[in-house]
């Protein structure tokens, strides 16, 4: 009886072990993945104020601002 729960312990102990690298793996995958979407959201952000206020150095594509009041 003593040697199954002895064989039983360290199953466990080896399932438990996996799920903790899972787990941390996981997690770099999840700040990895948070950093990209934030350059991302950055990006879009600049795109977005480029769309709204075009330079004048913009080319021919810009849309002309509106005059200042």
């Amino acid at each position: 009886m003593k040697a199954k729960l002895e064989e039983r312990l360290e199953a466990l102990k080896t399932e438990y072990a996996s799920g903790q690298k899972m787990l941390a793996e996981i997690d770099t995958r999840r700040a990895t993945l948070t950093q990209t979407m934030l350059r991302i959201e950055g990006a879009m952000q600049v795109l977005k104020e480029m769309l709204e206020h075009p330079s004048p150095e913009a080319g021919p594509d810009a849309t002309p601002r509106p005059p200042a009041s």
